[in-house]
């Protein structure tokens, strides 16, 4: 969040993304510092009574306690914010908890959110499942229709979300159409940003209101820290979000904060390189005979793929899924049979349903990432037994073929 107190570090001009990245929020200490400091302490000491009062009361800005103000974290919170060219953000301990938080600020019994039925499967079951408890209502619609989702809004609809592209079939919606329904009806649309970054997309500038991120994933880029943020208006997430995240303690550590932050400096540089090596192997699995299906936004045959280089600064990210050829037409056992052997059969691809990391990661959706759902909710995503999905890292092209080739290969044609 914004403070007064530590002066902001001067740019000379309306910095580009790249500059914004390594420069914003990072105000020097007496010391001077060039990188960013990690100030690794659970509260601020006071002057005298009087001022620890004031502070206490909100009456005088300063930091009082880390679970909801620490100079590392408001330092990422600032950067983000710029980089997604919002005003405001606030980091949160993970991509769940930014979720989390935002259902709790801006939900209460009785309200309703249209959601896209193609998202993570923690935040479907989050919706479904968690928020419902307390009366709040959630209608879940094709990630691409946008009439479905017109039709899905209710008198009492405060918030919209999607998540694009979407995990793991990469699908895509249309945010500024979205956007325009939320508004025509007095709601918010929230957007997932995780598989793009702002490196590649900024939803804000297509009408989204909210932005959500796991910077588990590529934020930080080397699977090494949990963490999330929700980035918007710096009024909204004040009176809204602040308030929940104080009292909660959903708060991300100034350690896993100043982590992301020295990510973020690379995360231009390694979302494209990791788009330009997925758009490689995507097309390269569209050439193997095994190959059923691949879906990857990059690909001219994928359904949304114009709105896609549209939204996303032409590039497709770095996940691409595919189907094992014949596995849905033998049934369900063995579609699974045979994704279990593609994966098990590499040797350079880490198995983990982990993405955003400079090494390549390979999973099998409907028993990780989506194994908390029912099988309808998993139909109903296009979520089958027989879909892998590939979270391209730095790795060359040319080895991650051969180790997948390996797989492929012995299943025959």
């Amino acid at each position: 969040m914004t403070d007064k107190k530590i002066p902001r570090a001067d740019l000379p001009h309306d910095a580009r993304p790249d500059t914004l990245a390594v420069r914003v929020g990072l105000p020097r200490s007496q010391w001077g510092e060039n990188s960013e400091a990690l100030f690794l302490t659970s509260s601020f000491v006071h002057p005298d009574a009087a001022t620890a009062a004031a502070r206490f009361a909100n009456e005088e800005e300063a930091f009082v306690y880390s679970r909801f103000s620490n100079p590392t974290v408001m330092m990422l919170e600032r950067r983000l914010a710029a980089m997604e060219g919002m005003q405001a953000c606030v980091a949160t301990a993970s991509g769940m908890g930014a979720i989390t938080l935002l259902g709790l600020s801006l939900l209460q019994a009785g309200d309703h959110v249209v959601c896209s039925q193609s998202l993570f499967g923690s935040t479907i079951v989050l919706f479904a499942r968690e928020f419902a408890k307390f009366g709040i209502s959630t209608t879940f619609v094709s990630q691409t229709d946008v009439d479905a989702w017109r039709k899905a809004i209710r008198p009492e609809t405060k918030l919209l979300f999607a998540e694009t592209p979407s995990n793991p079939l990469t699908e895509v919606c249309d945010l500024r159409a979205l956007a325009t329904i939320a508004h025509e009806h007095g709601a918010l649309l929230a957007v997932d940003n995780c598989f793009c970054t702002p490196a590649l997309q900024r939803p804000v500038d297509f009408g989204a209101d909210l932005v959500i991120h796991s910077g588990t994933k590529y934020l930080d880029g080397q699977g090494r820290v949990i963490a999330g943020a929700v980035c918007g208006a710096e009024q909204l997430l004040e009176e809204k979000f602040v308030p929940v995240m104080r009292s909660t303690g959903i708060t991300l550590s100034p350690f896993n904060a100043w982590v992301v932050l020295k990510g973020l400096e690379t995360l231009s540089i390694r979302m494209r390189a990791q788009s330009a090596s997925a758009l490689e192997l995507a097309q390269w699995l569209q050439q193997q005979p095994q190959v059923e299906r691949v879906f990857y936004p990059g690909l001219a045959s994928h359904p949304q793929h114009t709105l896609a280089m549209a939204q996303q600064s032409g590039c497709g990210g770095a996940v691409v899924s595919f189907i094992v050829r014949g596995a849905e037409q033998g049934g369900a056992d063995l579609a699974r049979r045979q994704a279990f052997h593609v994966i098990d059969s590499t040797r350079l691809c880490s198995i983990t349903a982990n993405l955003g990391d400079t090494k390549t990661s390979i999973t099998h959706p409907a028993s990780t990432s989506h194994g908390r759902l029912k099988e309808e909710q998993r139909q109903a995503a296009g979520i089958t037994q027989g879909l892998i999905r590939l979270a391209v890292g730095l790795e060359d092209v040319r080895d991650l073929q051969i180790d997948l080739e390996r797989g492929l290969a012995s299943l025959g044609t």
